[in-house]
């Protein structure tokens, strides 16, 4: 039954209605659809616009709706599950004898997941856990195949003649529960290797969440730490390149003294939180633990308290603690690991994480060693999707700091080196949002970079390098309210990242594009404070200096940029800075040109 749900401003009026209802949602991906593009981007088009038509058809003809079809993608939802299959199947039917007609270099082959459970309907889009599932079993089934969860193949099991493999429960990346899949057996489906289903590196960071103790509280308020492991456990496994175990598999450990030794051994990783649950009266104190269970060592902790009837409250203060301030600790003591290491022993994993090391220094022999290292970790394990996405993020901030000698060459390798992150791994933030990236910067594409935005916030919505980077573009349509808003979102969920000077960037930018000058001095000064090799930064900070009347500062920092970049002309960069309107770029350049910058 569907039932609307109002959401209320402080005043009580309703902003908006929204419905939830059960459906079974189909997502549709194309495989190697990013390659294709690249080799024949006229040819794959008129491929992707004919499976399309077919598959919008497929779709109606089984009583469906086509929520979305952006870029390679199709997501429709269905009332009957039996329906939502049995279309996935025609699909893939109807797919593979259109593509028997075609030569095999124009060739293309959807990946599809069903799912089944709640969502939430606002307007034509559909929204919810059930809709992200069906995109992470899409994700593993094979090209031209169909892959179901165990709850689509309870209702459908007996009603259709389809053979079914069970694959097992997979830890699938930013969903905190493992899902057992099933996989259709196809003619049309064409099994990838088995190194290409869902795995856990066992060289890459893991952490467990222990069951918190109860202390004082009694049998009958076990569910407090319950509540407060579920959550965080939830908020952790949206973060990217960190692997959580459910929370079923530490359960086990509820009762038992914790040795973190042998939690790491049994369950094979490499931090645990612990943490605990203190009842007094009509208050609550909750503590939480990050240890390092190779040195048996405490890398962080923290509490909250607050009275008992603002439970729920008190569980989000402390999810929001932790998966804003792990993160960095964890990403610090595996660099340190990798720099302990000698050159002989290290694994790409170890490699990528020296060359983000080094990234953002911004000073030339180090950016250059970064790139080798991003190189090596490739070379090491090619189907590792974020050196590609590194790397890709390499050339990016060569162009922007003016260091590129072939700027059309580090645009293409933006493009190819996030493409193929994304090959490897569809839901990778840091590519999805790097491609984004690229399509507003160097093509003005702002509705194709916010789609992505849209998807790696998804993917991965407590990446504060998504929310960051989609900043920028939202300050180049002049938007900059929503521009603010999506870098302060990124300055919370990560305050304490070592690259905060980007953060620091995006708000001077939003701020100097709402024409709030003296604000966006005091973003850029400490971006600059951060790092001061910039470019990006030094050029609005000198604009916004100049705009707000602080002329000799202004020079100052104009002459700081023209040290990092002697080559910096103003009008060439103004004309092709992606900001939409004429009159910001025009506003931009005058500014510009008053700190004395030459033309």
């Amino acid at each position: 039954m569907e039932r609307p749900v109002i959401r209320e401003l402080s005043s009580g009026r309703p902003t908006l209605n929204v419905i939830r209802r059960l459906a079974a949602v189909l997502s549709a991906d194309a495989e190697g659809y990013t390659r294709l593009m690249s080799e024949d981007e006229i040819g794959t088009v008129q491929t992707i616009t004919g499976h399309r038509a077919v598959m919008r058809h497929i779709v109606v003809r089984f009583n469906g709706r086509v929520v979305d079809t952006s870029g390679d993608t199709l997501l429709a939802e269905f009332v009957s599950v039996v329906d939502a299959v049995t279309c996935a199947v025609e699909i893939q039917r109807e797919l593979g004898e259109r593509n028997a007609r075609l030569p095999d270099d124009r060739r293309l082959d959807f990946r599809i997941g069903v799912n089944l459970g709640g969502i939430i309907v606002d307007g034509e889009r559909i929204y919810g856990d059930t809709v992200n599932v069906a995109a992470r079993i899409e994700a593993l089934a094979d090209a031209g195949g169909v892959c179901v969860s165990d709850t689509v193949y309870e209702q459908i099991a007996n009603k259709l003649s389809i053979v079914w493999e069970p694959l097992g429960e997979r830890a699938v990346k930013n969903v905190a529960r493992p899902i057992r899949i099933l996989r259709a057996l196809l003619e049309t489906s064409t099994p990838r290797p088995a190194r290409e289903l869902a795995r856990i590196p066992t060289d890459r960071p893991s952490i467990a969440v222990l069951p918190f103790r109860e202390l004082d509280a009694g049998e009958d308020h076990r569910y407090f730490g319950d509540g407060f492991v579920e959550d965080i456990v939830g908020a952790l496994a949206s973060l990217p390149d960190l692997f959580v175990v459910s929370r079923t598999s530490t359960g086990r450990f509820r009762e038992t003294t914790v040795d973190l030794k042998s939690v790491g051994r049994d369950l094979g990783v490499r931090y645990v939180l612990t943490g605990s649950v203190r009842r007094a009266g009509a208050r609550l104190r909750i503590t939480a633990e990050l240890a390092d269970v190779e040195s048996e060592t405490v890398l962080w902790s923290d509490k909250v308290d607050g009275p008992t009837s603002r439970l729920f409250e008190l569980q989000d203060r402390l999810s929001e603690k932790t998966v804003t301030t792990l993160a960095p600790h964890v990403r610090e003591a595996e660099i340190r690991r990798a720099r302990r290491k000698r050159p002989e022993n290290l694994d790409a994993y170890d490699y990528m994480l020296r060359g983000l090391d080094l990234l953002y220094r911004l000073r030339r022999s180090e950016f250059d060693s970064a790139r080798q290292m991003f190189d090596k970790a490739i070379g090491l394990d090619s189907d590792y999707a974020a050196p590609y996405a590194l790397a890709a993020t390499w050339h990016s901030i060569r162009l922007g700091q003016g260091w590129s000698g072939d700027e059309a060459a580090d645009y293409e390798a933006v493009t190819c080196l996030a493409s193929a992150a994304l090959e490897r791994d569809p839901f990778d933030a840091r590519a999805l949002t790097l491609c984004g990236h690229v399509r507003a910067l160097r093509f003005c594409d702002y509705d194709g970079a916010i789609s992505l935005f849209d998807r790696a916030t998804a993917a991965s919505p407590n990446s504060a390098v998504a929310w960051v980077r989609s900043s920028l573009t939202y300050s180049y349509l002049g938007r900059p309210a929503e521009a603010k808003r999506r870098a302060l979102l990124a300055l919370r969920l990560s305050p304490l990242d070592p690259h905060l000077f980007y953060t620091h960037t995006a708000l001077a930018l939003a701020s100097y594009t709402a024409g709030e000058f003296e604000q966006a001095v005091t973003w850029g000064s400490k971006a600059r404070s951060q790092n001061a090799h910039f470019t990006t930064n030094l050029r609005f900070l000198a604009a916004s200096l100049a705009a707000a009347g602080r002329a000799g500062e202004a020079a100052e920092v104009a002459a700081a940029l023209m040290a990092v970049e002697p080559a910096f002309r103003v009008e060439p960069f103004c004309a092709s800075y992606p900001f939409k309107e004429a009159c910001l770029k025009l506003t931009l350049e005058s500014h510009l040109k008053s700190a004395g910058l030459p033309a």
